[in-house]
């Protein structure tokens, strides 16, 4: 049985949106796990009132007295809020008591605690968020997309291989396609460190890297190598383009509802909302930590909860951060030999 230890308090709408996307989850999913709320018991407790049809049998509640706020400095919160729900969750899953954790409470607080408390794999200098991006052929992972705003030439090459470990063995692509974004193809284009990258990743013979792309390219098939699987940068410019495409899902939708208000309605068009709803996704994976912790909106709906549960559940099933730790430690051999 796959164990998800879920914050219940981190996130805007807590604990109504954790609970609901958690019997949503044990609703619709398979029954091989189970999930362990984490947070102030009576807030639960009332939240899981509202939900009489949910599993208890596959349910448990682990008390958790403090919260990480959304403004608190990450690094300090994480020191001094021992009994947070975040930090209590983590601690459960760096302890064997949960295979997983899922939080939409302070981004900076789940890097650094997870950090902390899980670890970098052998290899890893630091861990990435790596964000779903909706397109045509299903969806591209982007990474770094804000943990990370400055990075070294080692640091995004690692991401290349964080990111294609998780498209193979989580989302069963075989070969993912890896491309670093840039203004341009050449291989002249980009500041120092972007050059620099790009020639170390023509020289890793394990990737399947196709080369510079631009932003045109992260959506929409590029010309030449079809659909991108997994897009490399930093954290600045990677969290840019992840607000500015979402807020294109919001724009799409005013429009139509201004314009046309009864196409929404219409069931042709429900694979296209979908298709522009981040909730689908639910969550980012935090690549390169002893584990698997997944990062939510901190406005995250019941839908992107349940469906961040999901994510954490596939992650471990696909023995991701073993799968991470082998292919780094493989690498590392083979620099040395």
């Amino acid at each position: 049985m796959i164990r998800v230890a879920l914050d219940a308090m981190g996130g805007d709408n807590a604990p109504a949106a954790e609970v609901a996307g958690a019997a949503l989850a044990l609703a619709e999913f398979d029954a091989d796990f189970s999930l362990v709320l984490v947070g102030r018991p009576d807030a639960i407790e009332a939240e899981l009132a509202k939900h009489p049809e949910i599993d208890r049998g596959r349910l448990s509640l682990v008390t958790a007295t403090d919260v990480i706020g959304m403004g608190e400095k990450p690094l300090h919160a994480v020191r001094k809020k021992p009994n947070s729900s975040l930090v209590v969750g983590l601690g459960l899953h760096r302890d064997g008591h949960a295979d997983a954790f899922v939080s939409a409470g302070n981004t900076g607080a789940i890097l650094a605690g997870s950090t902390i408390l899980l670890g970098l794999h052998d290899g890893v200098d630091r861990a990435t968020v790596a964000s779903s991006f909706p397109a045509p052929d299903g969806f591209v992972l982007v990474l770094d997309s804000g943990a990370n705003l400055d990075c070294t030439p080692k640091e995004l090459v690692n991401f290349a291989y964080l990111g294609s470990i998780y498209m193979r063995d989580v989302i069963g692509r075989p070969s993912p396609k890896v491309g670093l974004l840039n203004v341009g193809e050449e291989d002249d284009k980009g500041h120092a460190i972007v050059r620099e990258v790009h020639q170390a990743l023509k020289q890793q013979p394990q990737l399947n890297y196709v080369g510079n792309i631009e932003g045109r390219d992260i959506v929409v098939p590029h010309p030449v190598h079809g659909h991108i699987d997994v897009v490399v940068c930093d954290g600045f410019v990677g969290n840019v383009v992840l607000k500015f495409y979402e807020s294109m899902g919001r724009l799409v939708y005013g429009l139509l509802k201004r314009e046309s208000p009864s196409l929404l309605t219409m069931p042709e068009m429900q694979p296209l909302l979908r298709f522009l709803d981040y909730s689908e996704y639910g969550g980012a994976p935090l690549l390169g930590v002893k584990g698997v912790p997944i990062i939510c909106h901190g406005s995250s709906s019941p839908q992107a909860i349940k469906n961040a549960i999901r994510m954490a559940v596939e992650s471990v099933r696909g023995e991701l951060s073993a799968h991470i730790a082998a292919e780094f430690a493989q690498r590392a051999a083979q620099e040395t030999a």
